[in-house]
């Protein structure tokens, strides 16, 4: 059973920049894809970025391509987001997730998930 915990998500102005942090436990990391996901109020929770168990192949939301680049750190346990010109519509809660296969991130539907931590971007 892997636990996911979130954290970094906080109020930054339009333009700003913000890093997530995602620690992982309860199993081996490196052999699960993660993935970052977005869920703006009154809607879906959505795909932002998936990176593989290794690190080497990674893909973003067409939302955030060029913004937002996602790492991690296997020897850590940590999954990273980071958020470069952020714009009004990127305030959300922000989730990581884990799963085996990476498709089932691509579809925003992992077997697991942390709770999740707020970006509000204001103007």
């Amino acid at each position: 059973q892997v636990q996911l915990v979130e954290s970094g998500g906080g109020l930054v102005q339009a333009g700003g920049s913000l890093r997530l942090s995602c620690v992982a436990s309860g199993g081996t990391i490196s052999n699960y894809a993660m993935g970052w996901f977005h869920q703006a109020p009154g809607k879906e929770r959505e795909f932002v970025a998936f990176i593989s168990g290794s690190g080497a192949e990674t893909n973003y939301a067409d939302s955030v391509a060029g913004r937002f680049t996602i790492s991690r750190d296997n020897a850590r346990n940590t999954l990273y987001l980071q958020m470069s010109n952020l714009k009004l519509e990127d305030t959300a809660a922000y989730y990581c997730g884990a799963d085996v296969f990476w498709y089932e991130l691509k579809m925003a539907r992992p077997d697991y998930w942390g709770q999740g931590t707020q970006v509000t971007v204001s103007s």
